[in-house]
């Protein structure tokens, strides 16, 4: 070959096609095409492949319609909790999670970058970007890390107490009276001892007639009542009733940047007492449900609210506690605030409930017993018709994968789809406890709710009054003492005084005197100006009591 001849050259191959995008992706895609603002949960999955351009969103308008949040252990719940939290905040809209293990306060700082986030993020076409998020830390009465969160017992409510003490539906009744005479007497509850004190007054020789004209409170049931109250305080539970209430409306702050604010709620240290938590989260969600004006649909929501280990609240719960729960969710919808119920399988929620729930996004479920196999079939029932075998494809999934429905702007049901989820952007993990601590300190919350206030209530009322009753009785026993010797010693005198002098006929003045006409007329007198004066001296006490 001459050095002027060119070796011949092979023609570059044209660039492969993309593969087509089966048709039922195609038609799923199409679902979550919205036009306004949303949160991009992930890309579909389709027989084992993931389609990064077949994303699955939820509009942000209708994450106020509730959703749910279900999954085994460990297939990666936690971390949907937080994809979607982080979003929300960067969307400048509030949100409230509960953290039962410890791993949530994450979100505060950026995330760590690494082969695995890396991998993820382009298998569902993430542009990955490490992210910290405005959060503020919360304990429930103090106890682990956070700004303290307290309740009043009035405030409670007795159909939230009931549930905590593991009342009967005829202790939970007595108990609903017990409040009704608080509050009609104005004995505030701040904490258990306020309550206490109510009910060993109310089965007392001077309380008992309190209600006796409204069905009374036996002394079996306050037995009961108080025995669970002593229980209740064992378990360390009485920091979290008393002042200074927490204001619920401190879940609804911005950032200066225009970002939400997280809360979360810190509870490691108390998730040996699963009732107590659950419970405390209904109340923080009904007190937000009293005090939030109605507003309609919102172009956003002002608050989201992730209610986790829900099936913790309604086990065991009594008619009138789903009651309220049900209309809890049913309307606080219209006040401007999405509720995600956060459990392992849907049928963990009444279906009144279920019923409510807009939104949902299902990871992996286990069918290894007869009972794990009944209740995918009933998971599987509770989704729309989809192109999928939901039952083989829910004990497919991997960690980080869901299978999601959510409501389109229209608040109909999107196609089901089966999702590689997006990769958090923030810290999936603790943050180092000093940084928690200092985050904490150096709140401006910290000031207001840290320490515990014990001021006048029912208690000391009740104490005072007792206190003066028996000063009273001691007081009216020493004076009939004294009277009774006064007498004695008079008699003594006058016996003496006729000793001494003769015997004289009594005077008509006398003998109209003592004669019994005349002092059965005094006694009447003196007994029914005895009465007037007893009202008016102990009338404004026992109405005080």
């Amino acid at each position: 070959m001459s050095e002027t001849e060119q070796p011949p050259t092979t023609p570059e191959r044209p660039p492969a096609p993309p593969e087509p995008v089966p048709g039922p992706v195609a038609e799923i895609a199409a679902g979550y095409a919205f036009e306004g603002p949303a949160l991009d949960l992930g890309a579909v999955l389709w027989d084992g492949v993931c389609h990064p351009d077949a994303r699955v969103r939820i509009p942000l308008p209708v994450l106020n319609r509730h959703g749910l949040v279900a999954g085994a252990t460990g297939t990666g719940k936690t971390k949907t909790l937080q994809l979607v939290a982080e979003q929300l905040s960067a969307q400048g809209v509030p949100v409230f999670l509960a953290d039962i293990k410890g791993d949530v306060s994450g979100v505060s700082a950026p995330g760590r970058d690494g082969e695995k986030v890396r991998e993820r993020a382009a298998q569902v076409g993430q542009e990955w970007t490490p992210t910290g998020f405005p959060c503020a830390f919360y304990g429930l009465g103090g106890i682990g890390p956070g700004v303290p969160v307290r309740a009043t017992v009035t405030s409670f409510g007795p159909v939230l107490l009931s549930k905590v003490l593991q009342l009967n539906r005829t202790q939970e009744q007595s108990l609903g009276l017990i409040f009704h005479y608080a509050d009609s007497k104005g004995l505030e509850l701040v904490d258990l001892k306020d309550l206490r004190a109510v009910v060993a007054f109310l089965v007392s020789d001077v309380g008992k007639p309190e209600l006796k004209g409204i069905g009374g409170l036996s002394t079996v049931t306050a037995g009961v009542i108080l025995r669970a109250l002593t229980a209740f305080e064992q378990q360390g539970a009485a920091g979290f009733f008393g002042e200074p209430e927490f204001d619920t409306a401190e879940f609804l702050r911005t950032a200066p940047d225009g970002r939400g604010t997280v809360s979360v709620l810190e509870l490691p240290s108390v998730q040996e007492q699963p009732q107590l938590f659950s419970t405390f989260l209904m109340w923080l969600l009904a007190d937000l449900f009293h005090d939030l004006p109605e507003v309609g649909d919102l172009e956003k929501p002002k608050l989201v609210f992730f209610f986790d280990e829900a099936h913790l609240l309604f086990k065991g719960a009594s008619k009138a506690f789903l009651e309220s729960i049900t209309q809890t969710v049913r309307l606080i919808r219209s006040k401007g605030v999405g509720v995600f119920f956060v459990t392992q399988t849907p049928k963990d929620v009444p279906a009144d409930v279920l019923a409510q729930l807009g939104n949902r996004v299902q990871h992996a479920l286990r069918a290894f017993t007869p009972d794990d196999a009944k209740a995918l079939k009933a998971t599987v029932r509770t989704f729309p018709d989809s192109a999928y075998d939901l039952e083989e494809v829910l004990t497919s999934l991997g960690t980080g994968e869901a299978v999601v429905t959510v409501l389109s702007e229209r608040g109909a049901p999107t196609p089901v789809a089966a999702t590689r989820l997006r990769a958090p952007e923030s810290l999936m993990g603790p943050v180092d406890p000093a940084v928690l601590e200092a985050a904490v300190k150096g709140s401006p919350l910290y000031g207001r709710y840290a320490q515990a206030v014990d001021r006048e209530s029912a208690y000391e009322r009740l104490s005072a009054d007792e206190a003066a009753r028996s000063a009273r009785a001691a007081e009216t026993a020493a004076r009939a003492e004294r009277e009774k010797a006064e007498r004695e010693a008079a008699k003594k005198a006058a016996g003496t005084e006729r000793a001494r002098a003769p015997e004289e006929e009594p005077s008509l003045v006398d003998q109209v005197v003592g004669s019994g006409m005349f002092k059965s007329l005094a006694r009447s007198i003196g007994t029914q100006l005895g009465r007037e004066i007893s009202r008016s001296i102990f009338g404004t006490a026992r109405r005080r009591r």
